[in-house]
């Protein structure tokens, strides 16, 4: 059974820092494509981040570029997602995504298990 499990949500002041992670289980992460997406209270889930199993060039929304990286660690099972320089606007419930795509994508059509999500609240 594929789980993904979520940590590091958490309320953080407008301009901080915070780190969310995703671990993997039950399923081969070194093949599996990472996703992170982001739902607003009263808005549709949206795209954050994507890294490719077959890794290249991760895909990143042009609403957190500069802002948010994506990383995996292979050898943990996990994917990171830090978020810097964060705004009101970052509040969220952040999800992660594990997919067979090839390669990073923002579509969530090329993801298949998801993680129950984690909360992060930017305060100004």
């Amino acid at each position: 059974q594929v789980q993904l499990v979520e940590s590091g949500g958490g309320l953080v002041q407008a301009g901080g820092s915070l780190r969310v992670s995703c671990v993997l289980s039950g399923r081969t992460f070194s093949l599996s494509t990472m996703g992170w997406f982001r739902q607003a209270p009263g808005k549709e889930r949206e795209f954050v981040a994507s890294s490719g199993r077959y890794g290249g060039a991760p895909v990143i929304a042009n609403s957190v570029k500069g802002r948010f990286t994506i990383s995996r660690d292979n050898a943990k099972n996990t994917v990171y997602l830090q978020m810097n320089s964060l705004t009101p606007e970052d509040t969220a419930v952040y999800y992660c995504a594990a997919g067979t795509s090839p390669l990073a994508t923002a579509q969530t059509t090329g993801y298949n298990w998801w993680g129950p999500g984690t909360q992060v609240t930017v305060s100004s």
